[in-house]
């Protein structure tokens, strides 16, 4: 368990990112540069949007012999930027199990400490792009800055079932990484009912870009919702840093506008 957080308000920062499919060091040097930027905001949090570091239809293009078991390298280098900034980041990275070599969708939580405090493996992993990612087994919340966090990674929160075991298990608020853009499939309201049904706020970091006529995510939004409405809200063609102050006694922002911050 961590220490228990001491503000009254959280600063969070999610890293809206416009990945290249396939271009690792790209993105994780995007990812950096991205961390800097919120910490020089004085950002508590950190959060980045679903599987920003191989790009979604990765898998296509490089395959994935590359994904090792966690931390590797670059992750523990991260952990060690983390603590020089005194944030926490919720990072999505896949990971190949040390035991099965199954791979997973997964987001870690990077504390300021320089631990790594948790996994959350995705859950409702989707048939096609995602049909390497095997999907997670475990659903509880993790300890971290004094509050029960409950992640649900994309399709995670499409229907009720896993926020509500969250809830169930003393989750207070939901970080949701996700690669969810809009059309046929798009986001209908999920965030909100997810919201509505639990009571509890819901973070959600998504992305820009386009990876394919199939995959374009330039009109996505990044949303904070809680009690079923959508109380922050934003798209953008580029990669920004947006950042709002959370409220720890209403669990809402305290403004109506994100600080946004190309990169």
């Amino acid at each position: 368990m961590t220490e228990v957080y001491k503000k009254d308000r959280l600063r969070v920062s999610f890293l809206h990112l416009e990945p290249e499919v396939g271009n690792i060091q790209h993105n994780r040097n995007l990812v950096e540069l991205g961390i800097q930027t919120a910490a020089d905001q004085g950002s508590d949090w950190i959060i980045t949007p679903e599987l920003c570091i191989p790009g979604y239809l990765f898998e296509r293009h490089i395959g994935t012999e590359w994904i090792q078991v966690q931390p590797d390298e670059w992750m523990t280098n991260l952990c060690q930027t983390v603590k020089n900034n005194q944030i926490t980041l919720f990072l999505s990275y896949p990971e190949r199990d040390p035991i099965s070599g199954s791979l997973f969708n997964s987001v870690f939580v990077l504390h300021s400490s320089g631990d790594i405090i948790g996994k959350h493996r995705k859950i409702k992993t989707l048939k096609g792009p995602e049909g390497w990612s095997s999907p997670g087994s475990e659903c509880v919340p993790i300890a971290c800055d004094g509050l029960a966090v409950g992640i649900l990674v994309c399709a995670d929160a499409y229907k009720s079932e896993i926020a509500n075991l969250l809830k169930s298990q003393g989750a207070q608020i939901l970080v949701s990484p996700s690669s969810w853009g809009p059309g046929g499939c798009g986001p209908d309201g999920e965030w909100e009912r997810r919201t509505e049904e639990t009571g509890l706020p819901i973070l959600v970091c998504n992305r820009t870009g386009k990876e394919s006529d199939d995959l374009d995510m330039l009109d996505a939004d990044s949303v904070v919702a809680k009690n079923g409405i959508r109380l922050l809200s934003g798209s953008f063609k580029t990669s920004t840093v947006l950042t709002f102050d959370l409220n720890l006694t209403t669990m809402t922002p305290e403004s109506n506008d994100y600080i946004i911050s190309e990169i």
